[in-house]
C-alpha cells in the first residue's frame, strides 16, 4: 500500500480505542498498509522463555491501519501531500487548506 508515512514521523491516531494518542511511527509494513506507533494500541503478549530473556507476559505495540493515523504538524493533525519544489519532489502538510514544507 503506498502512503506518504516515514518511519519517525509524529502522528495522532484518529480512531480505536486510543483516539487523540500520539507518538512517533516506529515501524511500517507497506503490504498490509499498517503502522506501528510507540505507546499505542498496547498488547499483551505470551511470551516463552528462551535463552535470550525470560519468559511471561510482556506488554508490546500492535500495528494499526494507515487509514486510522494521522501526520501531527505544529500540534495539529495535517493531511500530507507532494508537491514539486525546484525540481525535487518534497512532502507537505496540509492544515486548512494551507501548505508547509516539511522535508
Amino acid at each position: 500500500m503506498k502512503t506518504k508515512l516515514k518511519k519517525g514521523d509524529r502522528v495522532v491516531i484518529i480512531a480505536g480505542k486510543d483516539k487523540g494518542k500520539e507518538g512517533n511511527i516506529t515501524l511500517i509494513d507497506r503490504k498490509n498498509g499498517r503502522v506501528v506507533v510507540e505507546g499505542c494500541n498496547m498488547i499483551t503478549k505470551h511470551q516463552k522463555a528462551n535463552a535470550a530473556n525470560q519468559g511471561g507476559l510482556i506488554e508490546r505495540e500492535a500495528p494499526i491501519h494507515m487509514s486510522n493515523v494521522m501526520y501531527v504538524h505544529s500540534g495539529k493533525a495535517a493531511r500530507l501531500g507532494v508537491e514539486i519544489k525546484d525540481g525535487k519532489k518534497v512532502r507537505v502538510a496540509i492544515v486548512n487548506k494551507e501548505r508547509f514544507v516539511i522535508d
